[in-house]
């Protein structure tokens, strides 16, 4: 063989072999690039950034379901960097996103710290970000859906109610027309058809009472409320419950004292606590209204002799349509919306209720509401307010005064 040819063959060999360590070696590149890869667990650059800056609980983990960086509202669920995550829940659910490269979402009960706190419904979803790195994201919807649950039992809690008395008004026009010939039968059917519609119609103002406290934003007639005028006036209003049940209203504690809010609305609120008072109160007995100044709040209790409320119940009780006395209630017309609208009135002021009851020995609720400076009437009126307050005590209801 000549030697140009020899020189040819040896090029084209070193080459080849050229060629061939520079595959090999592009090969083992993308080897350990790719072992790299796997065994990566750096959280990826602007992930940080991106947790810091959520609202929702949010975390990343490895394959051991350690977390390796989180968003800050991720430790209320106890989620903590550099520890493994608590719950199996979650381990589980970015498992499955790690193993499958695909998304989850799954609906949890996680607690918010450690037992016995409450468990709340939570919507996680699971992402991969690598093969080794999961994003778990958390929302609560504990209120939302409490709220939807709220709405479907007040959806059909309401359309039963509606039925009872629509139906039995139905009813009773058959039967006033089938009774034409008997004055007696009708004017008896007719005196209970007035009783089924004064009952439909009580429902619906309530109804419509609790709907408008609930979905106002801000209560529209605000000024300086005197709860002295406020009593009197709730007061007033069911006197002839009270003497129709034979119990005694009896009223005391400290005088003077102001709150700013509705009138109509406080009102309201304290009448349907002395309704149910007198409603729940055996004949012959009292309902005490009092009223007294803790601190800077001011303190409305109304307490009847009762048949009281069982500890089980006692959280149930401002619940729409509950009522702790279901017989009671039909022979009272009761609506069981008196306390949910008295819970979410007096909320609206920015205060609470309180509830105090044992079986067989009656019930205390108690509106707390923020005090208010009493505003200076008699420079504006002093005459007008003196005779005004001389002719409120001449027409005021024969109900005792007492003072605690």
């Amino acid at each position: 063989m000549q030697q140009p040819q020899l020189a040819l063959l040896s090029l084209l060999a070193g080459l080849l072999i050229g060629a061939a360590v520079v595959g090999l070696v592009v090969a083992a590149l993308r080897a350990r690039e790719r072992s790299r890869a796997e065994t990566n667990v750096d959280v990826p650059e602007g992930v940080d950034a991106m947790l810091e800056a959520m609202d929702d609980p949010a975390f990343v983990c490895d394959m051991s379901s350690t977390v390796l960086a989180l968003s800050p509202a991720a430790e209320v669920f106890g989620v903590h960097t550099g520890e493994v995550v608590a719950s199996d829940e979650l381990k589980r659910v970015a498992r499955v996103a790690r193993d499958t490269g695909a998304g989850v979402a799954e609906n949890l009960r996680l607690r918010r710290g450690a037992a016995p706190a409450e468990a709340r419904l939570v919507a996680v979803r699971a992402t991969s970000i690598s093969n080794r790195l999961t994003l778990v994201v958390l929302r609560d919807i504990t209120e939302r859906e409490r709220v939807e649950e709220m709405r479907r039992d007040f959806v059909a809690n309401t359309s039963h109610e509606l039925k009872t008395p629509v139906g039995a008004v139905s009813l009773l026009a058959e039967a006033i027309e089938s009774a034409a010939d008997d004055p007696e039968q009708v004017r008896h059917f007719a005196a209970r058809m007035q009783a089924e519609v004064a009952r439909l119609s009580a429902l619906v103002n309530r109804i419509l009472s609790l709907s408008r406290l609930q979905a106002a934003e801000e209560l529209r007639d605000v000024r300086d409320v005197s709860i002295d005028e406020v009593v009197t006036a709730a007061v007033e209003a069911h006197t002839v419950q009270a003497d129709s049940a034979q119990v005694v209203v009896v009223r005391g504690g400290t005088k003077g004292l102001w709150v700013r809010g509705e009138p109509q609305i406080l009102t309201e609120a304290v009448g349907n606590l002395i309704a149910n008072a007198i409603a729940y109160s055996p004949q012959g007995s009292k309902v005490g209204v009092g009223i007294k100044l803790d601190v800077d709040v001011v303190e409305i209790a109304v307490t009847d002799r009762g048949i009281g409320i069982p500890e089980g119940d006692q959280h149930r009780v401002f619940e729409r349509f509950y009522r702790a006395d279901q017989a009671r209630s039909r022979r009272t017309g009761g609506t069981g919306l008196g306390l949910s609208i008295v819970k979410h009135a007096v909320q609206r002021h920015g205060g609470e209720v309180r509830l105090w009851s044992r079986p067989d020995r009656g019930s205390t609720f108690t509106i707390r509401l923020p005090l208010s400076e009493t505003p200076d009437l008699e420079i504006v009126r002093p005459k007008q307010r003196r005779k005004g307050r001389k002719a409120s005590a001449a027409a005021s209801v024969p109900v005792k005064e007492e003072t605690e």
